[in-house]
C-alpha cells in the first residue's frame, strides 16, 4: 500500500503488469540496455508523480562464476547508545543460536553526539522473527529495521592436513573448483605457538604455506 489515495495506474497498465510480472518480484540479474522516466500531470501530496522503467537482458546462469550467482539473506539492524558493553557477548551468542549467519558491531555517533553501536545480524529470511525477538529480549533497543541483501560466497570446506606441526584443520575456499584461500584454524595455531614459544604469526604463515602446497599437488 503506497498510502496514495488516487489512481496510480490505468486498468490497461495494471492488466499488462499482472500478466508479465509476479507480485513482489525483484529485479533479476541483467544487463541494462535502457532506462526511461515518465511524469504524470496529477499533483500528489508528498509523493513525486513519476515512474521509471528499466529494460535489459536477463543474465544467463553461466555468465558468472558460481560464487557470483548470489543468494538472498536478511540484514537486521538496530542502533543502540544506552547498553552496557558486557551485554553484547550474551546478545551475540543468542543471535547465533537463533540462526544468525553473522553478527557484527559498528561504532557510530548518534544524535546529541552520543557514541553508540549499530548491531548488524545477517540471517536467512525464515529466521527473521527469531533474530528480532532476541534483539528485543536481550538488548535495550525499542526498534529494528531489516532489508534483503544479496551475497556471494566461495565454495568452502574443512579439511585436516598433515603439517610439520602435526595434523591441523584448515578452511579451504574454492572458486569454480580452484583453491583460492587456505587458512588453518587459529585456535590450533595459537595453541602451537604457545606450546612451542613461537610467534603466532610465524606459525600461521608456515602452516598456511604448507597447507597450500599439499592441496596443489
Amino acid at each position: 500500500d503506497t498510502g496514495v489515495r488516487a489512481e496510480l495506474v490505468t486498468p490497461t497498465g495494471a492488466a499488462i503488469l499482472t500478466t508479465l510480472a509476479s507480485a513482489g518480484a525483484r529485479v533479476p540479474p541483467m544487463t541494462v540496455t535502457a532506462i526511461g522516466y515518465g511524469a504524470g500531470t496529477m499533483d500528489l501530496p508528498d509523493t513525486p508523480n513519476i515512474i521509471r522503467c528499466v529494460v535489459g537482458e536477463a543474465a544467463e546462469p553461466g555468465d558468472a562464476p558460481a560464487a557470483a550467482a548470489g543468494e538472498a539473506v536478511t540484514c537486521v539492524e538496530t542502533t543502540i547508545d544506552d547498553m552496557s558493553p558486557q551485554l553484547y557477548e550474551p546478545l551475540m551468542e543468542r543471535l547465533f543460536e537463533a540462526g544468525a549467519l553473522d553478527v557484527f558491531l559498528t561504532p557510530v555517533i548518534m544524535k546529541r553526539s552520543r557514541p553508540g553501536v549499530t548491531l548488524t545480524a545477517l540471517a536467512p529470511a525464515e529466521r527473521l522473527q527469531a533474530v528480532t525477538r532476541v534483539l528485543f529480549e536481550e538488548s535495550t533497543t525499542i526498534g529494528v529495521r531489516w532489508s534483503e541483501w544479496r551475497r556471494a560466497r566461495l565454495e568452502r570446506e574443512m579439511v585436516t592436513l598433515p603439517t610439520s606441526y602435526g595434523a591441523l584443520p584448515f578452511k579451504v575456499s574454492r572458486l569454480d573448483g580452484r583453491v583460492v584461500t587456505v587458512t588453518p584454524e587459529f585456535a590450533d595455531v595459537a595453541r602451537i605457538a604457545r606450546d612451542k614459544s613461537l610467534p603466532a604469526r610465524e606459525v600461521l604463515d608456515a602452516a598456511r604455506a604448507e597447507g597450500r602446497r599439499l592441496l596443489q599437488r
